[in-house]
């Protein structure tokens, strides 16, 4: 890997580890609500079923164990690759269905680099200080 200064900073495999943090938080903060939030998982049902996402409960679930199991295996780094894709899907479908043609600006920009994130574990895998490494 190209470095800049390659002798003083040689730490390649924590770049993925602040990625799966990162991700973890975000993931795990979103995909909550959907679970354990009556209110919440409710609304985001009839949110699914009014842009033809049906059956909305049936969605909101899957959506919503994706989005936070998948959170506690990226933050644990169990799985990586796997959940990462999974979560690249997740975040496709989000853009396509609700954010896309609002364009890129107050749009879709935040699924994006969830999206870019995601792909980049799936690419580089889990990192340092993960579960993964022994498999």
């Amino acid at each position: 890997m190209l470095s800049l200064f390659p002798q003083l900073l040689d730490f390649g495999t924590l770049g993925p580890v602040f990625l799966r943090i990162g991700l973890a938080v975000v993931f795990i903060a979103h995909g909550y609500p959907k679970l354990f939030k009556k209110d919440n998982f409710l609304g985001t049902a009839q949110f699914f079923e009014s842009i033809n996402i049906k059956p909305g409960k049936f969605w909101v679930m899957i959506v919503g164990v994706v989005e936070f199991f998948g959170g506690i295996l990226l933050f644990a780094g169990l799985f990586t690759q796997l959940v990462a894709l999974l979560l690249v899907v997740d975040m496709l479908v989000a853009i396509w269905k609700v954010n896309f043609k609002k364009g890129l600006v107050r749009g879709y920009e935040f699924e994006l680099i969830l999206l870019l994130s995601a792909l980049a574990l799936v690419v580089l895998g889990a990192g340092a200080f993960s579960l993964d490494l022994p498999l």
